[in-house]
């Protein structure tokens, strides 16, 4: 009997040996579980938990925000929801956080003031960091390896993870809170920050990108926020994809640009076509530590 068992345990060990961890989907996502992480301005904000069925510790987790134009939007989007199954499926815990629509029923635009983005973002990026040290805190419930922290956004949730990672010194008088924070890998969909003068050795983060070069909205490259003319109110340069990558490229730190030419901001979407490069560049990049710089045109 002995024997029938260790046959089989080896056997099972084996067929998932054969398939690669982080790469294929070989586990089972469980129930996803909903907690509170922080209550701002009478509304609670919660993270959607989705595990991978196994027993490992030090799991890498992957926190995702969503867009919506910082007025709309929900971490349970058909979309969020299938993206963070397929990672749990990988074996990362992945999260789904909600943030504060500081923009609900309001505009975004050129009639909406540059101060006032920039507040937005500061608002998003701080909730943002609020979750992910949440989620540090509940490291032992849910087997997560901090060292292997990885974030992704898309459109305004892009903005906010890349301002979180990149922009902290620019938008908090007092950052101290989040000092000891530090992040594997960021996937930014079709995301965008104030200045990208504020990357440096310290503080630069491997990104894989997605962006449209026509994308009116969010500037692909380095361009007003909304293509906003300059008498406007909105008025706001703003640094994207291509600006980042070339950043990230004189700082030797590995970068993936994936851009989609005469593509709008569609390219926000989750890449479902293009997940199986997204999480290899994961699992080479933000885990094994390879320096990649890539570059793909769709």
């Amino acid at each position: 009997m002995k024997r029938i068992l260790f046959g089989a345990v080896l056997f099972l060990y084996l067929q998932v040996s054969a398939q690669q961890h982080f790469t294929d989907s070989i586990y089972k996502p469980k129930a996803r579980k909903t907690l509170t992480y922080a209550e701002k301005d009478g509304q609670e904000l919660y993270l959607d938990v989705y595990e991978p069925d196994n027993s490992f510790k030090n799991r890498p987790v992957f926190i995702f925000m969503h867009g919506g134009g910082f007025g709309f939007g929900s971490p349970r989007n058909d979309h969020e929801v299938k993206l963070a199954k397929i990672a749990a499926s990988y074996g990362y815990v992945a999260v789904q956080i909600s943030y504060r629509l500081t923009r609900k029923d309001q505009s975004f635009g050129c009639d909406f003031e540059a101060e006032g983005k920039i507040k937005t973002f500061k608002l998003a990026a701080e909730d943002f960091l609020d979750a992910v040290n949440f989620m540090i805190s509940k490291k032992e419930e849910f087997k997560i390896d901090t060292e292997k922290i990885i974030i992704g956004g898309s459109s305004a949730g892009a903005e906010a993870v890349l301002s979180a990672a990149f922009n902290r010194d620019l938008l908090f008088k007092d950052a101290s809170k989040y000092e000891n924070l530090k992040f594997k890998g960021i996937l930014s969909l079709a995301g965008a920050i104030v200045d990208k003068r504020y990357i440096n050795k310290e503080n630069a983060v491997p990104t894989v990108f997605f962006h449209g070069t026509a994308d009116n909205l969010v500037p692909y490259a380095t361009a007003p926020h909304h293509f906003c003319d300059k008498a406007e109110p909105g008025y706001l340069i703003l640094d994207g994809s291509r600006s980042l990558a070339d950043k990230l490229k004189k700082l030797d730190t590995s970068y993936m640009l994936n851009t989609f030419p005469e593509a709008g901001h569609e390219i926000s979407g989750i890449p479902f076509d293009h997940l199986q490069i997204v999480f290899q560049y994961f699992d080479d990049v933000f885990l094994k530590g390879e320096n990649q710089q890539i570059e793909h045109t769709f």
